[in-house]
Order: structure tokens, then C-alpha cells, then sequence
């Protein structure tokens, strides 16, 4: 049964896009080795929103991603890159990825915002606008 992770995040100014792309490409060359790793994918939506989707055997699997390497370097850089931010966790028992357009139904159905410093009006209450749902790429597992 697959452990799906969805993150949204909003970098705050362009001046901290190259720190953020940095992370970006080191996070996602990290996850494509990692234990547990099924699949995923990357929305590069409007106004410097990024979305990430990724699917784990368990959500143990996603945790040891999330608090080793280059992704815990980047998380606490992100309270003060990003003026919004927020997860959603679920388990499926379909072991293919969801589509973005369901990804952003239950980001604000089940979504919940992280911390960052300096929030936009819309954080806390995720009313962000409709994603724009093309041009994802797939983060694909370097184990199989």
C-alpha cells in the first residue's frame, strides 16, 4: 500500500531561487537512491510555486528521506525562503501516483501549512489558486 507525500512550496522573492534550485536538484538526486523510493514528480506552477510528489513503501521510508541529507539541510532554509508552505499525506491502495489535479484536492481538504517566517495572507488557510497542472516531470527511482 503506498505512502504518497505531497509538498507545495512558494519561494517568498526570486532572490532565493538559486539557493532553492540548488536544494531542488540535490533533494531529487537524493530521493531517486532512496530506501523505499516508488516514483514521483516535480510542478513548476505559477509565481515561483513548486509542487513535489512522491511515493514510498511506507511512510517510515519517506521519513528517513525527509531527515537525511540534503533535503534536512534545505527544510529549515525553506522558513525563510518561502512566504507559504504545506504537506499531505495519505496512503492508496493503488500503486500508481495521483494526478496533480487530485494532489491539489487533497492538499486543501487534508493539507496542513508548515512554518515559515514571513506568511502570506493565503498560508494558514491554503487558499492559494488553482495549481496550473501541466508541465510536471517524473522523478523516477534509480533503484529499479
Amino acid at each position: 500500500m503506498p505512502f504518497i507525500s505531497i509538498t507545495r512550496l512558494r519561494v517568498r522573492s526570486f532572490r532565493f531561487m538559486p539557493g532553492f534550485a540548488l536544494y531542488v536538484i540535490q533533494a531529487r538526486n537524493q530521493v531517486r537512491s532512496a530506501a523505499g523510493f516508488q516514483g514521483g514528480g516535480l510542478l513548476a506552477d505559477r509565481s515561483l510555486t513548486f509542487w513535489t510528489m512522491t511515493a514510498w513503501d511506507s511512510e517510515e521510508s519517506m521519513r528517513r528521506y525527509m531527515t537525511a541529507g540534503s533535503h534536512k539541510k534545505a527544510m529549515p532554509k525553506l522558513m525563510d525562503w518561502c512566504d507559504e508552505a504545506s504537506m499531505v499525506h495519505w496512503e492508496q491502495s493503488e500503486a500508481v501516483l495521483p494526478s496533480w489535479a487530485d494532489a491539489d484536492r487533497r492538499m486543501r481538504a487534508d493539507g496542513r501549512a508548515s512554518k515559515v517566517r514571513k506568511p502570506s495572507p493565503q498560508h494558514a488557510t491554503l487558499s492559494y489558486r488553482t495549481p496550473r497542472l501541466t508541465g510536471a516531470v517524473p522523478i523516477r527511482s534509480a533503484r529499479k
